[in-house]
Formats: structure tokens, sequence, C-alpha cells
């Protein structure tokens, strides 16, 4: 397969009649570019086709520490390749350091774990996971950086660690004194740790409060048990190691290198399989890595993604060639050459299978395709396409409605327009669609021009970073160079639903070339490009993206929203094929047939192989280095933990629904979690992921409550043409595949309906591996087998393609308002169960005129469950008899336009007012949006913890504290008539 970044010209003599409209559109607003560019250049802008990016910063900028933030080759030495410097990857803290400006955080990659230091590199192997809040709520599980020992020279100091060298998936740590130094090379997946040192004997040495027993003792090799880990060092021939307690020297008999393998033994191990493995690792002691390097393939005939992972070792003594190499789940499931060894090691990601003497292996992966859309099967004719119309017209003003004016709302709003735009297209509803086209039109154009004095909506390129930067920036997408691929991939999947139908707008000489810088910035898919780093957010190794740019965390990297990472794969795909770039065409393949098998087993373990035992949750939110989290960075409520890893929910999803079995349970962890019978939070989104695993079921939740109040990226009109089509096409079946990228299969009662898209100009056919045919014109979706459809009426079998219908687009236009406060019972304080939170720290009766307080900030620091900087409000002298009910709350709650805010409440009875709180009631924080206005944080969010029983108030004390549980920011409480709490009693 061809890597070339050159996307060949295009062509297109025809244009169908679904293109042409666009174009006489498109032709006003070039001609504005045109102009805008011109002016643009003359700011000193650099110009991309008809778009263009500033070089001038116009706002914050990448930092960390010491001057970083204009040198970031600061602790690169000289050796170290040129061009772009690496971010978001395992290895990021020890080049751009925040927390430890010296040595930078652990590394941890799979199956050790390292931490450089004045003396030398501190490794780590860790087999015991710590696992907190296993059950219900909130949980975590980490294999700990626990440090078995530091190789290293003897008499080193070294007052911080560089970077020497990198590769794919391996770096290249310098420690150096002046007088000594040591540099190593480590990588994801090898067992093995290589060293150089100059100016001193090497030395390793345990921690101190480490166990440690040599078991092996013979010449240049050295067996060593730290906390029962097995370890072999090797020096070169010729040489000793000197055993000093929990201390080994080697003069290396002059020589400069050595190494250290971890066995993948446990104490159990016989004594002689140790030796035997220790022999067979030895062979490899001296031929050390010296690079490594990804390849993969599409064949596209075949639907399949052959990778394949190269070693580059350099034998410094001996004749053995290659490497031992540690496969983690997601490659050896699929791996294709090798046979591994019947021992594995313990990580993080589950049990690694190890092969010896490698210089490349390989994996083959089926790829199942993407659709632009679900096709109108169902929602085509009678009274479900009016319901449709309804809620698409409902969105035709403001398509793309945003709820910020950043780089990743602006990204959501784009994709919102992008669903209604292919629905409207295929149920013939020009207006909504051309409403929506426009407004993406406008909305990139916009971004994708740098105009004089322009200082928002723009891109800027920072050349020493190497790095593209919108602004407004948001979540730490600019200092912290966090999320690209999560707000570009939003771009890229409008811009490809725009190509289809302005192929103008989109080609080279427009502003085609900007839609490709901002791939190239999140995943460069040119090694030749050194302009930006090779796959940026995507770890080659791990087979998924990190989200942070610098990786400086005690647990290593993270990421949390697998899907959205997704949303840039498909995007790529989509992408490439509407401008006829097969290069990008296959990234995007390559990287989501990829990172659908690595979410698979360590977002969702649907193998139970991964997750260790203890840890009793079906799906992590967020994926660390070094384990997994059942939590996100913006809130505690289960439907959002589980649901960062659902949305969007496009064509591009439906790896979400290839075990369908694992959707149902899933969606009912979720239940479970929040104490639901339905989702509270993100109801769309889940009815949307429970359609993959049971689409009836979904439509019935989505007609019972089909007034929900739509996720910030989606809408009414994408959520029930999604659910309702689901529910007459089935599941998704992976037995077959097809010759095309935009393809998907379906089964329901054993009925397949084949679906096939074509975003060219050209008419096509698509093979179906199990021989079905499918005759695809240009620019439609259409369907073969149970519902036969070609972009109009459904004409196949399948169910009643006219069932009951929603409700109506002026019952769920508006999002439901919060109830207003019931005036308070007649009596006073002491009999009302209904109180008000007051300006002066009480809780009264009759709810008084509205004002607001201040909540104080988190300061940064996670504070879940435990009051910080709280306010307080305490009604005392309540006689009050217990209902048999629930504590509910509507609090009135703002923070403005800070981001990653989040209130908690947490509600005390004392029963007798005797100054001992008889019952604590700590419910889950909630996310405010960062837009200015009150939002309503209510009981709804569910109880994180609770304490003691329910009693009877006799001149009893009930007391509530609102704090920020998370967040850098302060923020505000309604009070008076804005707020309320119900207490169970009468």
């Amino acid at each position: 397969m061809s890597r070339d970044s050159a996307r060949p010209p295009r062509a297109v003599p025809w244009s169908p009649p679904w293109r042409r409209a666009a174009a006489f559109v498109a032709l006003a607003a070039l001609i504005g570019a045109v102009l805008t560019v011109l002016g643009s250049a003359k700011a000193g802008a650099d110009t991309v086709g008809a778009g263009s990016y500033t070089t001038t910063a116009p706002g914050p900028l990448p930092s960390g520490c010491a001057d970083l933030s204009t040198n970031p080759r600061h602790w690169v030495t000289s050796n170290a390749p040129a061009g772009a410097v690496p971010t978001n990857d395992w290895w990021s803290s020890i080049l751009w350091k925040r927390t430890n400006c010296a040595y930078g955080e652990p590394l941890f990659a799979q199956p050790l774990g390292f931490r450089a230091g004045s003396e030398g590199l501190g490794v780590s192997y860790s087999t015991k996971p710590t696992i907190s809040g296993s059950g219900k709520g909130v949980g975590e599980y980490h294999f700990e950086y626990k440090e078995d020992f530091v190789a290293g020279v003897s008499g080193l100091a070294a007052p911080e660690v560089k970077v020497d060298d990198w590769s794919d998936w391996t770096v290249s740590p310098y420690l150096s004194d002046g007088a000594h130094t040591l540099r190593a090379t480590i990588g994801s997946g090898l067992p093995f740790a290589y060293f150089r040192a100059k100016g001193g004997d090497a030395r390793i040495k345990a921690a101190s409060d480490a166990t440690v027993d040599v078991w092996s003792h013979s010449g240049p090799t050295l067996g060593y048990s730290v906390n029962g880990h097995d370890y072999v060092a090797f020096a070169p021939a010729g040489a000793t190691w000197s055993v000093s307690g929990s201390t080994f020297t080697s003069s290396l008999a002059g020589k400069d290198y050595f190494s250290v393998a971890v066995l993948p033994t446990t104490p159990s191990t016989p004594a002689a399989d140790r030796t035997a493995l220790a022999e067979a690792y030895a062979g490899y002691a001296h031929d050390p890595v010296t690079g490594t390097a990804v390849s993969y393939r599409y064949d596209e005939a075949k639907s399949t993604v052959t990778t394949t992972y190269r070693f580059t070792t350099d034998a410094l003594e001996g004749s053995a060639t290659g490497t031992v190499a540690a496969l983690l789940p997601h490659q050896w499931r699929h791996l294709s050459d090798g046979s591994p060894l019947p021992q594995t090691y313990v990580s993080s990601r589950g049990p690694l299978k190890v092969l010896t003497g490698v210089t490349s292996f390989t994996t083959t992966m089926d790829f199942h395709g993407v659709l632009p859309e679900i096709p109108a099967v169902a929602d085509s004719s009678g009274a479900d396409l009016a319901t449709l119309r309804d809620y698409l017209n409902a969105e035709k003003a403001d398509p793309t409605r945003q709820v910020s004016d950043d780089t990743y709302w602006t990204g959501k709003g784009l994709g919102r327009a992008a669903r209604l735009a292919e629905i409207a297209d295929q149920t013939g509803d020009t207006g909504v669609r051309d409403a929506a086209l426009a407004a993406i039109r406008s909305k990139l154009t916009d971004w994708f021009t740098a105009s004089p004095n322009k200082t928002g909506h723009l891109f800027y390129y920072d050349d020493k970073w190497g790095t593209l930067i919108g602004y407004p920036a948001s979540y730490g997408s600019d200092q912290e160079l966090n999320d690209h691929h999560f707000h570009y991939g939003y771009y890229v999947a409008a811009a490809a639903t725009l190509a289809k139908f302005d192929p103008v707008w989109a080609d080279s000489d427009h502003y085609g070339g900007m839609v490709d810088l901002l791939i190239r910035d999140a995943d460069n898919y040119d090694r030749s490009d050194e302009r930006f780093p090779f796959l940026r957010d995507f770890d080659i190794y791990a087979g998924h993206d990190w989200a942070s740019g610098h990786g400086s965390f005690a647990a290593g990297n993270n990421q949390e929203s697998s899907s959205e990472g997704m949303n840039f794969d498909s995007a790529l795909i989509q992408w490439g094929i509407a401008t006829g770039n097969k290069a990008v065409r296959d990234a995007g393949i390559y990287m989501y047939t990829t990172q659908a098998a690595a979410i698979e087993d360590y977002w969702f373990d649907v193998h139970d192989q991964v997750y260790p035992e203890g840890f009793q949750h079906k799906e992590v939110g967020m994926v660390w280095s070094n384990g997994g989290a059942y939590s996100t960075w913006f809130s505690s409520a289960p439907e959002q933990i589980q649901g960062i890893n659902l949305l969007p929910v496009t064509g591009g999803h439906l790896y979400l629904g290839d075990n369908p079995a694992y959707v149902r349970a899933n969606y009912q962890e979720m239940l479970d979690q929040s104490g639901k019978t339905q989702p509270g939070i993100w109801p769309d989104i889940w009815y949307e992921y429970r359609a993959l695993g049971d689409g009836d079921a979904a439509l019935a939740d989505f007609r019972a409550h089909g007034s929900l109040t739509s996720e910030e990226g989606e809408s009414k009109a994408h959520t029930f043409h999604w659910i309702r089509n689901l529910a007459a096409l089935g599941t998704v079946d992976t037995s077959v595949s097809a010759d095309s990228p935009l393809s998907a299969v379906f089964v329901k009662n054993g009925d397949r309906t084949y679906v096939a898209a074509n975003t060219t100009a050209t008419d096509g056919t698509v093979h179906f591996s199990d021989g079905t045919t499918v005759r695809v014109p240009a620019g439609k979706t259409v369907t073969a087998g149970a519902y036969a459809w070609s972009g109009g009426s459904a004409t196949g079998g399948g169910p009643d393609p006219t069932p009951t219908p929603s409700p109506t687009s002026t019952q769920t236009a508006t999002p439901t308002p919060s109830p207003t406060p019931t005036s308070s019972p007649t009596g006073g304080t002491g009999s009302s169960p209904t109180l008000y939170p007051a300006g002066d720290g009480t809780l009264t009766g009759t709810a008084g005129a509205a004002g607001s307080v201040t909540l104080a900030s988190a300061d940064g620091v996670n504070h879940d469950g435990t009051p910080y900087k709280p306010t307080t409000f305490t009604a005392t002298g309540l006689d009050l008899a217990y209902d048999g009910g629930g504590t509910r709350f509507d609090l009135a709650v703002d923070a403005a336009g800070a981001v990653g805010n989040a209130p908690q409440a947490q509600v005390s009875y004392d029963c007798t007012g005797n100054g001992t709180w008889d019952r604590v009631e700590t419910y889950r924080y909630f996310a405010t949006d960062p837009v200015p206005g009150w939002e309503h944080y209510t009981d709804t969010a569910g109880t994180l913890s609770s304490s003691g029983a329910p009693c009877d108030l006799r001149n009893g004390t009930v007391q509530v504290k609102v704090w920020n549980a998370i967040g850098n920011a302060p923020g505000t409480l309604g009070t008076g008539e804005r707020s309320v709490l119900r207490l169970p009693y009468s």
C-alpha cells in the first residue's frame, strides 16, 4: 500500500443533481473567501489553498517546567531525531515535564515500569493491583509503580533526564552529570531494558525495603529476585558481577553495555523452568533494540488490516538476532505469525504473551466498515416520516447549535449538523439538508481563515512544538496539547459530509488543505512530514489514543472518551473516500480497526480477561497507563462514566454493537449503578446504544420518554432516526464483510440486511463476502436483503414501517423546565418539610427573594464525597414524622464560563438536635456547563453514599452542605426561591 501523502488529482466531469445546488451556494462563499485570504496574506498568515492559518499565537501556548514553553527541545539531546517532538505518548512526561521538573513521572511500558532519578533508571514489575471502590459507585484499579531496583552507573548524580532517541514505541532516556553517563532504551512490550554506561561500573541497586534473592551467579549473568519478581542481568562476555548485599556491580570488562530482563515467572515457577527461560533470553541480551516501526496494509477485497511491528536490533556480540516481545491482548488475539511461550506476563492490560527471537510480528484484523449514517429504511414514509420531519424542521434554524465558542463545542455542533444533513438527504428534506450544509460550510470556512486582527475562530501553527492549535481552545488543547483528536475529529467528519455535496469546497485549491492539516496535527500519517510527529495521539503498540499531551501523572497517561477517538478515525475514512485520498483513508482504517480491538479489551473487557479479580465493573470510563477507573474527569454519574465511551453516536460507531449481548449487559450495569430504571442523564445516548443490542426495547423506551433533553451533540431527529431504523434492521452482523469501507450488515430474526454507501460521483458495486452484490449509485446509500431500499422508501420485508408515532416536536423542542418550588405549608420552619436556602446560611420554610451565594473553587483537586470549603445552610427545631420517602432537592447552580466545575451536595439529619448526625446523605456531583445561566442540580444525580437510618425529627436539625467537588473556578448557588429542599417528612 502506498503511504504517499500526495492526493491524486480528481476529475469530476459530471455533477449529479444532489451536488449542483450546493456548488452555486459555494461560489459566493468562495469569492468572499478569496478576498479574505488576500487580507490574510498581508497579515502574515500562511495560506493553504483558499484557507489560512496564523503563525502568531493569539492565546496561551504549551507550557511546562523551565523554558519548555519556548523551547520544547530543552530536554532533548543533540542526538535526538529532527522534526516535531512527540507528545501524547506513554513516555511523554520525561520529555514534557510538568510536576517533576527534573525526572518526570513513572513510565508504564508493559510489562515493565520505569522512573528516572539522579542515580539511574528505576525499574518496576507490578503484579498486584491496588483496587478501590469495588462494587457500586466509583472504582479503579492500578498496577502502581513500586520500584524493585535502580539500574545506573556508580557515582552517577544526574541533575535531570533528557531524551536521546525515540521510535514508534521505544524511547532512550539519557542521564549524565558530566563525568558519568547512563543511556537506556526501553519500550512498550519489551521485557528487556538495554543500557550503555560510561564513567563508572554498571550498578544495580535494589530498593531499600525490597526482599532480594540471588538465584544464579555465573560469569556475566546474574539471576536475582526482587519482591518475588525474577530478573536476569547480562554483562558482556568476560565480565562478572560483584554482589554486595542488595547491590550488584560490574566493570563490564571494559565495555559499556549491559541489559536487564524480567522473566514471565511467578513464585511457584519451578527452578528448572526459570533457568531455561533465563538461558533462552540470554541469546538476545546483547542484541539491543535500536528502533521500532509499524507498517499496515488494508486489503480492500478481503476487508482486512494487516499490521506489521518491526524491530531493528544491533548485535554487540554473539550471532543471535532479534529480541523478545510481549504482546498485548489486542495483538495476540489477532496474531498471524509466531508461537508464543506458554508463560505470560502480568500487566494492567491483562496477560501478555511472549515471542522470542523476533525481528517482527504481524496481526490481521477484520474491518467491518462504517456508514455515513444508518439507512432510512423504516422512517421513510407514513407517520414516522412525519414525526422525523417535525424533528428535522425544529433544527433547521440552528443545526450547528453549540454550548460554548471553542474548538471542542464548535466541533460538537458541526458533528450535530452533519448527522442532520445526512438524515435529511436520505429522507428527501432538501430544505433542512441545505441549511445544515450551509451552516457547516460557513463555520468551517470561518475557522479555516486567519484574517488580519482575528484572534478567534482560527488555527495557529507553532513550529517549535510542531502543532496546530485552534483558538478559543478548551480542556487544555492549547497549554497541554490535550484532546486534539477529540476536537478535530468533529471538524473532519463534518468536512467529509460537506465534501460529498460540495467537492469544490473540499479540494486542495480551496479548503481541503486545511482539513488535511488538522488530520496531520492529531495523527500525522506521513512519516516524511516533519512538521508534525508521526501519529501523535495514537499509541502504536497500545493500539489506542492517549488524550493528555504531557502524560505527567503518577498513573501515566490517560484517555476516557475512546468513542471520540474512534470518531476521528471514522472521519479520516470518510474524508479520504470523499476526496480520493487513499493514504488518509487507509490510515483511518488502520487506526479504527486496531482501536476497536483495543477498546473491546481495555475499556469493555468483553472477554473477561483484562480487569483484575475484584474489580466489579463491565466498563471503565478511563484507561490509565497502569490501570483503569470507573470515573471521568467531569462526572461521577454512572450514565456519564459509561456513556462517555459511547458518544457521539454515528455510522462510524457500529463497532459498539459488535457484541449485542455485551451491549445489553453494559446497559443494565449502568441502570444498576445509578439505581434507576431509566437513564437519568444522556438518555438519548443510552437509548441509541441500547438499540445496538435490542432495537425494539430502545424504541419502546424512546416512545415512552420522548420528552427527553438531548445531549449537547445530539438532536431528537438523529436519536429517533437511529433507534427507529435499528429496531427494523436488527443488530450488527460481523460474520459478513464487504470490499467497500462504507458498508455494514445487520441481522434480525435470521434475516440479513446489507447496507452500502457511495459518497463519490461514480456509480459502484459492492461485493459482500457471502456472495451478495449491491449496486450503489453515486451519492446514495442503498440496502439489499430483508430491507431492499435505494435511498427512498423501504421496499423489503421487516417490521411495519408505519408504527405508532413518537411524540411531536412541539412536545420536545424545548427542554422540560424544572418544577417550580411549591409553597411551604403554614406553621413556620418547625413544621415545614419544604425548605429554601437563604443568604444568611439558614434553611427557611418560606421562599424568599431570589439571591445567590458563592461556591468556592475546588482549587484543581478532586474532593468527590468530601466537603471542601462548603457553603452551609442549617434549619433547627424541626418536628416532623418520616414518611418513608427520600430526600429531594432542586439547586440552581452556575459556573458561568468556567470549564470542569462540578458542585456536590450533602444532606445531614440530627434527629433530636443533640449535635450528632444520625443520617448523612452525599449525592453524586453535577458537572456544570461553561455557559452563563442557571442549571438545575437535583437529587436525580443519585446517591454517592449514605449512613445511618431515617428517623422522626423531634427538635431536630437538618443541614445542607454544597461545595465544588472538582474544578479550578468558583461557582454560584441560587438562594431564596431559586433553590428548594424537600424532606421526606410530613
